[in-house]
């Protein structure tokens, strides 16, 4: 298991998504199940702890801006499926919450390793807090770690998916802070006829290379 944890390098930002076909507590499940949509995959070190408990409630509550998003999620730790499955039953009672998205069992570790989740400076068993955003051609635009102490802010996981899926449909970037109409970055000229164009375009320019616009 540590040769093949040497030998795995973990996707980077536009890899293709790693394929995997995995048990979930909703059925076998493969990365493919998802071609065509959006997909948040996210880690989360073990059930039955209380930051994961917390993280998992929250997931929970936005689920329905993921959905309207065109964004579906899948949870993924070592445990096994039926310790998942308990712990999913127990958040709903115990919590009044119930999760309505499917958590891979990882025990063999294979989709851990393939998507680089263990970190051995954290812990060799547990998986840290991953992000993985991917898009609808299954290619990784984006990834964000926590450490095992640090519970995710949802509502930049939500800014982050408008983001992108601003960037895609608008071809322009977003600046510090962005979130769904502020003005976004117009991409930078790649000439200098273009950048004596642009400051007739009607933007609102800093200077020729800075750029914004409302959409």
């Amino acid at each position: 298991m540590e040769e093949l944890q040497e030998e795995i390098r973990p996707p980077r930002i536009g890899d293709p998504a790693p394929a995997f076909e995995a048990v979930t507590t909703q059925g076998t499940i493969k990365l493919e199940d998802y071609k065509g949509s959006w997909l948040i995959l996210f880690s989360h070190p073990a059930d039955f702890t209380p930051v994961c408990t917390t993280e998992f409630m929250a997931f929970a509550e936005i689920y329905e801006e993921l959905q309207k998003r065109g964004v579906e999620l899948l949870g993924l730790s070592v445990d096994s499926v039926s310790s998942h499955i308990a712990w999913v039953r127990n958040v709903e009672e115990k919590m009044g919450v119930k999760i309505p998205f499917p958590i891979i069992a990882d025990l063999n570790k294979e989709v851990s390793l393939s998507y680089g989740m263990l970190h051995e400076g954290e812990s060799k068993t547990a998986t840290v807090r991953c992000v993985f955003v991917i898009d609808p051609k299954q290619v990784v635009r984006a990834i964000i770690y926590y450490p095992l102490t640090t519970g995710r802010n949802m509502a930049e996981i939500l800014r982050l998916l408008d983001a992108l899926q601003t960037t895609d449909q608008h071809g322009v970037a977003t600046p510090a802070n962005w979130k769904p109409g502020d003005m976004v970055v117009v991409p930078p000229p790649n000439t200098q006829e273009m950048a004596e164009e642009r400051l007739k375009q009607g933007y609102e320019c800093k200077d020729w290379y800075f750029c914004m616009k409302k959409l």
